[in-house]
């Protein structure tokens, strides 16, 4: 059973994936889950399955795109369970794209799908979590992406970078009012959106294990947390080199 227990967890993108599998581990905790994402039937079921392993649940389907949306989801959590103890940001999306190829409306979706989620939800709990005397826990699902321009990856890196950065900022700004923020940098993981795109993904790990991981961290609230380690070092490793002996490893990695 995970440490998190009677605590309201609100999940953004948890209807599959990584979401719904950290809202499935949580679920025997006997905490108060809230669920958001756009599809209603996949959101109802995963909220049956942690009802049924000891949480209570609220299913509220919403587009993370929606500014208003958004901050009517973290409303309704607070007027359902009367605050925000954790919140884990995990919306996004990673597709293979090329920069020969890619248009400014495919950087301008990927940008949202990745940056302006976050900040869509991030202001209004930041504004909730302000009034509540122990804070809370802000989470947030970047990638190791994030770190650097991967090859094929560079809207969606950028896009996490940029989300790293404001994450980051308000961990510094906020800390007084006991708001806390975890970044959680994942590698590659095996999701069912990204079957088969055909993008290299190396040391790819399941979503299943990619959610444990999400819990720890959702426990520990280190600022930054990478798995698995052996693409995070590589990760590192390349951000020590020279620019060019760094930009011809990743041109094989692509290439693969």
């Amino acid at each position: 059973m995970a440490r998190i227990t009677g605590r309201t967890v609100l999940i953004v993108g948890a209807s599959s994936g990584i979401g719904a599998d950290v809202a499935r581990l949580l679920a025997p905790g006997g905490n108060r889950i809230v669920l958001t994402a756009r599809r209603a039937p996949e959101l109802a079921s995963v909220a049956d399955e942690v009802r049924a392993a000891g949480s209570s649940c609220l299913a509220l389907p919403a587009d993370a795109l929606d500014p208003r949306a958004a901050a009517d989801v973290v409303a309704a959590t607070v007027a359902q369970y009367g605050g925000v103890d954790v919140a884990l940001l995990n919306a996004g999306q990673g597709p293979d794209m090329s920069m020969h190829e890619v248009t400014v409306a495919d950087v301008a979706r990927v940008t949202a799908l990745n940056y302006d989620v976050v900040v869509n939800y991030l202001v209004p709990l930041i504004d909730r979590m302000s009034g509540q005397p122990d804070g809370g826990l802000i989470a947030h699902t970047n990638s190791l992406a994030g770190l650097m321009g991967i090859p094929r990856q560079g809207p969606y890196s950028a896009a996490k970078a940029a989300a790293r950065t404001l994450i980051d900022t308000a961990r510094v700004e906020l800390a007084p009012r006991r708001i806390r923020f975890t970044s959680v940098h994942p590698g590659f993981v095996a999701t069912a959106r990204v079957d088969g795109d055909g993008l290299p993904k190396p040391f790819q790990v399941t979503q299943e294990r990619a959610a444990r991981h999400v819990v720890r961290a959702l426990e520990r609230e280190p600022a930054q947390a990478y798995f698995p380690w052996p693409t995070a070092t590589l990760v590192r490793v390349l951000r020590t080199l020279p620019t060019p002996v760094s930009a011809a490893v990743l041109r094989r990695l692509a290439a693969r």
